[in-house]
C-alpha cells in the first residue's frame, strides 16, 4: 500500500501546519515519505527554516541549488537523527566525540574528516570534510527519526535576501510551486548554527551563529 501519494514531484506544495512541541505523527510519517520518493522540503530547525532532501536524491540537490542559486562547490549539511548517526558518516575520534556530546542536539554545525558513506559530490573536495548537525527541534526530529536516515540540507536563504526567509506564509509564497511540501512550524530564527570545525589540532570557531561557543572551550 502507497501511504505517499500526496507527494506528487513537480506539483503544488503541500503545507503542512505540525505542532512544534508535539508534531502529528500523521503528518511526519507523510514528510518522511514523500522524501523517500524524491521530494524537496522545507522545514524548521532550531536555528533557521532549512530546505533538504535524500542524501541519494542527487536530483533533489540540483534543485535546491537551483531554487537557491547556488554553485556546484556549495557545501551542504548532513543533518542527523543523533550521535550514532553522526558517527557513521564523519570519522570522530574519541577526544571530539565526547566534545560533540555537549553539543548535540543544538544549533551547532561540525566540521569532521567525511566518512566513506558521504557521497564523493557532498565531501570537500581538498579537505575531505562534511559538515554535519544534531538539531534540537521537536518537528525536525520526528521527520528524521520516521526518515531513518539523515538529510541533505541548507539554510533557506533566497538569493539577495540578507537574512533567511522566517515566516511559513511568505515561504509558502515564495516557494509553493517549487517544492512538495512546506512545514508550518511557526515563525523560525535569522540566526544560522554556529559552526565548529573539528579536523584541526584544537576546535576552530569557523561561524558565530545562534549556538554558543563556550561550550567548547571559547
Amino acid at each position: 500500500m502507497v501511504r505517499f501519494a500526496l507527494c506528487q514531484i513537480g506539483a503544488m506544495s503541500q503545507f503542512f501546519n505540525i505542532h512544534s512541541e508535539n508534531p502529528q505523527n500523521r503528518l511526519v510519517v507523510q514528510v518522511a515519505d514523500c522524501l523517500k520518493q524524491g521530494g524537496v522540503v522545507v522545514y524548521p530547525t532550531d536555528a533557521c527554516y532549512a530546505i533538504g532532501c535524500s542524501l541519494d536524491n542527487k536530483r533533489g540537490m540540483d534543485r535546491v541549488r537551483r531554487i537557491r542559486q547556488l554553485k556546484e562547490d556549495h557545501e551542504f549539511t548532513l543533518l542527523c537523527r543523533d550521535l550514532s548517526d553522526l558517527g557513521l558518516y564523519a570519522r570522530v575520534p574519541n577526544p571530539v566525540y565526547r566534545a560533540l556530546k555537549q553539543g548535540t542536539p543544538g544549533p551547532y554545525t561540525f566540521i569532521l574528516e567525511a566518512s566513506k558513506l558521504v557521497p564523493k559530490r557532498l565531501v570537500q573536495p581538498k579537505r575531505k570534510t562534511i559538515g554535519l548537525r544534531v538539531p534540537d527541534h521537536q518537528i525536525i526530529r520526528a521527520i528524521l527519526e520516521a526518515f531513518g536516515a539523515p538529510l541533505v540540507s541548507t539554510t533557506l536563504s533566497m538569493p539577495g535576501d540578507e537574512y533567511p526567509l522566517n515566516d511559513p506564509f511568505d515561504i509558502k509564497t515564495v516557494l509553493e510551486q517549487e517544492v512538495e511540501i512546506i512545514v508550518d512550524g511557526g515563525y523560525g530564527g535569522l540566526d544560522p548554527t554556529t559552526v565548529v570545525d573539528f579536523t584541526g589540532a584544537t576546535p576552530e570557531i569557523l561561524r558565530r551563529g545562534c549556538g554558543d561557543p563556550t561550550l567548547f572551550g571559547f
